[in-house]
């Protein structure tokens, strides 16, 4: 590890290399946990079936790749199937749990998590699998640096992604009655807002981005039925780090997440690569508790 540690201050390029890795990664760990801030902000709901509908989303891409079709290109059609899936587990699920207690809506996300789990792993096996995009890679700084280009295409794909849920978050009509369930659902109803539609397009949205960044992590790492739970810590993570409606703060937290797995994983190994996002969700959720202690300090 400290030999690792060493080739850092010894070969600075080296620094270069993880730095873009985990930009590329992170951007799209900002979109998994940006639907997930949606499904907590407006509805109050934990989705712990966040990793899984990646998982999911790639398996599609995957599936279309074996009749000709390329993951990218797939990507729209992989929005859509997985939009229409989570308007019916809202229907099936989720709308009996909004609004009962946080026990009742992590169990029944739970259970969803399972189940896309098994039924993945009974339609296509246990084994580890890749989409194939066909994409070369960059060398750099004399072939101390290498690139996928996938990677810059999938991060060109991230901020497209992330870019018009936003501005249709800002513009459209579903949008601004999103922006206002999530301020005050019962004065939105008031008003005429239909909340039952907003519930269900909201978790229908989360589920498509998931499915899209599902499509862009079956090309650049491997997909498998059991893989999910890495990204839901992930997503859990990045939001509990930025907060419910920052924005902002949830890129920079995707991207720094991304490049403190990187350094990890070269640092102390690959098999701490995934601690990293369990270690830093205690680090925030400790930061948390004191920055809630000074707050209750402060008033009384």
């Amino acid at each position: 590890m400290l030999d690792n540690l060493d080739l850092l201050t010894l070969a600075p390029v080296l620094n270069v290399q993880l730095l873009l890795d985990g930009l590329f990664i992170g951007g799209i760990f900002v979109l998994a946990a940006y639907g997930l801030a949606l499904v907590w902000g407006v509805m109050n709901v934990k989705n712990l079936a966040q990793g899984e509908y990646v998982i999911m989303g790639g398996y599609f891409a995957w599936h279309l790749g074996t009749y000709g079709i390329h993951p990218i290109l797939s990507l729209p059609l992989v929005f859509a199937i997985m939009f229409a899936f989570g308007w019916v587990v809202y229907l099936l699920v989720i709308k009996w749990v909004i609004s009962r207690d946080l026990f009742t809506s992590l169990l029944a996300t739970f259970g969803i998590a399972l189940i896309v789990q098994q039924g993945l792993n009974l339609a296509y096996g246990p084994e580890v699998r890749t989409a194939n995009s066909g994409f070369g890679t960059n060398v750099l700084f004399g072939g101390l640096v290498t690139i996928a280009d996938i990677k810059i295409v999938s991060f060109g794909l991230c901020i497209l992604l992330a870019a018009s849920v936003i501005v249709f978050m800002k513009t459209s009509r579903m949008g601004q009655a999103i922006r206002a369930t999530a301020q005050d659902a019962r004065a939105a109803k008031i008003m005429g807002i239909d909340t039952e539609r907003v519930y269900a397009f909201t978790y229908s949205l989360n589920a498509a981005i998931c499915g899209a960044a599902g499509v862009l992590v079956s090309m650049i790492w491997v997909i498998q039925p059991f893989y999910g739970v890495p990204h839901s810590i992930r997503a859990f993570v990045i939001v509990t780090a930025a907060g419910l409606g920052n924005i902002p703060g949830v890129i920079v937290a995707g991207l720094g997440l991304g490049v403190a797995e990187q350094y990890s994983g070269f640092v102390l190994g690959a098999e701490f690569q995934q601690a990293t996002a369990l270690i830093l969700l205690v680090l925030v959720l400790i930061w948390r508790q004191i920055q809630l202690a000074q707050h209750r300090q402060v008033v009384q």
